[in-house]
Formats: structure tokens, C-alpha cells, sequence
């Protein structure tokens, strides 16, 4: 491999996990790709990286973004880690088909790594190819951008290359390289690993990196590990009921897909809900509906769990203190998480303040949904609607209408709580509650077109249209309504 060619785009690389975390990766090369090809890069993301989207457009960026190439400054690396898939321990998986080139400091200050996925095998490959197929590599890419785009903490895609390769799944299928970009990718299973191989001064390591990278307050607290702990839960939290706000299904919420830093990450069987069912399920491998819709805060929780177990040892030194306060700690996430979901809640129907029956409120709204068949994302769209006197379009959602229609009499009653005029409320509701999602029919169009006809343009079409989710815009309709109903279920792919 041709690599540090001065002629390449510069990239200023700071890389404080290769510099401070010894022995928790092995450094890799990527594998060279054929005839690599750039169908779509970043502009937005580059600026925000200080990065030179003119200079990395091009065939030297191509090189890199294929990791035929290493730009100066790039410490290539495969981390190690370990996680829980679907309930069940693996105590030693990490980065299989990935390589963390190194770390930038974008403008706003922050840290952000910069990792090839899909770019051959590495020591951690297992039985894998360590290679990614064309179409999950387009899928992360528009599903990142629609999450960013709706507020959400996530990963994003810098590029995406098809390799001018064929890798072998069930079938041969178009190669592809993502560049991806994170806070960081320490997850969960990072820590899991040490844990289980008792090394606990490497868990401590991590741990004292993972605080000065992305919860910097916990160290000023009397014990920082506990207080590590709690803000790792809180981000989690967070993160949970913002999913949950948008009809968003990961899919896989296994520990090693569960980042430190409260981003979303690991795009595979991912999909948004269109009739609101919360048994809901898409992924092909999750059988048992672990990570169903309805099931997410709760493994987050179990998740969280996992995080303390492997922190025992650093929060106390009588282990049976630290379980204590552990578990005492871990049992506080259920209220956290409902907190902040009920609080998402209130402001999608437009409420400013708080009342005992909200939840109530909430749960009559969603028990209406499920019973009338109502598209999750177009009912809350169309209540601004009814704020405005229309209640038509929101009606049109539900197969039947006594249960909306008692639901809305119970809801202008809690509006009229407040003093606001509704104008003011729908222009609010409007920003919370997107018009435009990653519809599961139109992604799965735009990734067929770009695969197997090579032509992006539907593609590009709908990256435009959800990186603008809540305003509405006419001749949009199409990206807007669920697709008609079909003879099997929607199903996803892991991808890998």
C-alpha cells in the first residue's frame, strides 16, 4: 500500500486514543480496493471538521476515503472490545471491518474520530471478510444524516465509495467503504473487555480517558467513577427517548453498539416505525423482538447494567459498596428516561408545563394510534393541524374515529390549562414533530437504484428532502406518506 503521500489532502490528526490508550487496539492497513469510486461526500460535515471538501472531492480523496491511501497524521488502528448480542456474552469482538484512521478537532473545539468501515479484515475479522456491502454503506450514510438532521446524537458519514468490488453474502454484492464520523467509538463492550479478563487498571485507564474526553465534570466529583457512571446513564437516557420520540428502532442494541458518548452508532437493521405498534420489529436476526420498539428504554437500562458491573472495582473498593451504590444508581434510569420522554412528549402535543395526568394523556394518544392503525409520524405532524382549527388531516390518520376524536376533546381541555395562542403552539409543534422521515419504502428504493442501476439520483433526492425533516414542502408529498400496505412485513438486514 502506498501510504503518507504528501500529495494527499491534510487532515491535522490529533490522536489521543493511540497516544494514551496502549494495548486496548492493534494498528491495521487497510486492504487495497480496485477500482474505488466517491458516490457521495460530505460538504457540511468537512466544514465542520476544518477539513478542505474541494481538496477531499477528488482522487486523492477517493484513495483515502477507500483506505487505499493514509493521509499524513493517521495512526490507522482496529480497536478491541467486547459486548452482549442479544443477551448472550462475547468476550472478545471489536473492530472486524474497521480502522479508526485518527482524531481531528472539528471547529466547534470537539474531538471527532474519523474511522473507515467495510475496509477488509483486521485481527478482530473473526470468520468475517472484513469487507461491507454498497448498500448498508448508503443506508448508514442517509439514516446518520436524517438523524442529525432531526436533532438526534449520532454518528455521521463523511463519504461513501463503492470499491469496484464484489463481496459474498447470500449473494455477490457491490463493495463499499463509509467513512464515519464519531465522538468517539468507545462503547460499552470497550470496557466489558477488561472486565472480563480482570485487568482493571486497563478499565480504569479507559475509564479516566472516556471522563476527560466526554464527561469532563465527573471528574470533579468525591467519587468521579460513580459520577462517570450516572452522566454515561444520563446521555443514554437522553438518547433513548429521543429515539422514541421519532419512531426510531436501532435494532441491535447490543453493548458493543452502546457508545459512552451518548451517539447514535451502527446503523444496520435500523428502521422508523410507520403505524404505531410498540412490538414493532424490522430486524431479520432479532427473532425474539429483544430490541423491539417498545422494548428500547428498558434495555437501555439492562445495557447501563452492564457499564456498572465493569465498573465495580473503580467505585469502590469493598465490592459489596460498590454494588450497592451501583445498583442503587441503576435503578434511578427508569424515572430519568421517563422524565425526559414525557417531557419530549408534552412538547410534540404543544404543551409548556407540566401536569400529573400527561402521561395518561400520552398513553390514551399512543393506545388510539394502535388501535386505529395511525402512522406514527404523521399523526403527531398533523395535530399542529388541529391547533390550527383543522382536525381533518390527523382524523384521516386513524382507520376509525370515536378514539381520536375522545382523545382530542381530552386534549384541547389540557391545552386550555395554558394561555398560549395556538398559532404559537403549531409553529412549535412544527419543529419538534418532522414532516419527513427515511420512509422504509423510499430508502429501499433509493438503495436499489444506486446498486444495482448505479444511478443516484434517487438517492440524492431523498438526502435532500430529510435533511430538511419539518418543513413542508410542496411536491413533497410522496417523501411524506407510509407506503401502502404490503403482502409480508418490512424486514432489515444487518449488513455485515
Amino acid at each position: 500500500m502506498d501510504t503518507h503521500s504528501p500529495t494527499l489532502p491534510e487532515f491535522a490528526f490529533d490522536n489521543s486514543f493511540s497516544r494514551d490508550l496502549e494495548g486496548c487496539f492493534v494498528a491495521w492497513q487497510a486492504e487495497v480496493t480496485a477500482a474505488p469510486k466517491l458516490l457521495q461526500f460530505n460538504f457540511d460535515l468537512a466544514d465542520e471538521l476544518g477539513l478542505d471538501g474541494n481538496a477531499l472531492n477528488s482522487e486523492a480523496g477517493t484513495a483515502i476515503f477507500s483506505g487505499n491511501q493514509v493521509p499524513a497524521g493517521a495512526e490507522p488502528l482496529a480497536q478491541v472490545y467486547a459486548g452482549h448480542q442479544f443477551g448472550g456474552f462475547s468476550p472478545q469482538l471489536g473492530d472486524g471491518r474497521a480502522l479508526l484512521l485518527g482524531e481531528v478537532i472539528d471547529i466547534n473545539g470537539q474531538r471527532r474520530d474519523i474511522q473507515l468501515k467495510g475496509s477488509g479484515r483486521t485481527p478482530y475479522s473473526r470468520s468475517g471478510d472484513g469487507k461491507s456491502a454498497l448498500g448498508p454503506v448508503l443506508r448508514e450514510y442517509l439514516i446518520g444524516e436524517a438523524m442529525h438532521a432531526l436533532g438526534v446524537p449520532t454518528t455521521r458519514a463523511l463519504a461513501a465509495v463503492s470499491t469496484g468490488e464484489h463481496v459474498h453474502r447470500e449473494t455477490s454484492l457491490p463493495g463499499g467503504v463509509l467513512t464515519r464520523v464519531s465522538a468517539s467509538h468507545l462503547r460499552v463492550g470497550s470496557f466489558q473487555y477488561f472486565a472480563a479478563r480482570q485487568e482493571f487498571d486497563k478499565v480504569r485507564q479507559l475509564a479516566d480517558y472516556a471522563i476527560a474526553r466526554h464527561h469532563p465534570e465527573a471528574a470533579k466529583a468525591d467519587n468521579p467513577y460513580l459520577a462517570f457512571m450516572l452522566s454515561v446513564a444520563e446521555v443514554q437516557a437522553r438518547l433513548v427517548s429521543h429515539w422514541m420520540s421519532i419512531g426510531f428502532i436501532h435494532g441491535v442494541m447490543n453493548t458493543d453498539n452502546v457508545t459512552i458518548s451518548g451517539e447514535t452508532i451502527d446503523y444496520g437493521p435500523c428502521a422508523f416505525m410507520d403505524a404505531y405498534s410498540p412490538g414493532t420489529v424490522f430486524s431479520s436476526i432479532d427473532t425474539q423482538g429483544r430490541y423491539a420498539y417498545g422494548n428500547q428504554p428498558a434495555i437501555m437500562a439492562w445495557n447501563l447494567a452492564r457499564l456498572a458491573e465493569a465498573l465495580i472495582p473503580l467505585v469502590d473498593e469493598d465490592r459489596d459498596k460498590a454494588v450497592e451504590v451501583l445498583t442503587e444508581m441503576i435503578n434511578t434510569v427508569p424515572d430519568d428516561y421517563e422524565e425526559k420522554s414525557i417531557a419530549r412528549m408534552r412538547a410534540k402535543l404543544g404543551l409548556a408545563t407540566a401536569a400529573d395526568d400527561d402521561v395518561e394523556l400520552v398513553n390514551e394518544l399512543l393506545t388510539a394510534m394502535e388501535q386505529g392503525n395511525a402512522d406514527f409520524t404523521m399523526t403527531f405532524r398533523r395535530l399542529s393541524d388541529a391547533m390550527r382549527g383543522n382536525a381533518i388531516p390527523v382524523q384521516g390518520q386513524f382507520d376509525g374515529l370515536q378514539g381520536i376524536n375522545t382523545w382530542l376533546d381530552r386534549w384541547r381541555g389540557r391545552l386550555a390549562q395554558e394561555d398560549i395562542a395556538p398559532e404559537t403552539r403549531a409553529a412549535q409543534m412544527d419543529q419538534i414533530n418532522p414532516i419527513y422521515i427515511p420512509r422504509n419504502h423510499k430508502v429501499e428504493e433509493a438503495l436499489a437504484a444506486a446498486v444495482d442501476a448505479e444511478d443516484m439520483s434517487a438517492f440524492s433526492s431523498l438526502l435532500t428532502v430529510i435533511s430538511n425533516p419539518f418543513e413542508e414542502v410542496a411536491g413533497q408529498e410522496d417523501y411524506a406518506a407510509p407506503a401502502a400496505p404490503a403482502a409480508f412485513p418490512y424486514q432489515t438486514f444487518c449488513g455485515t
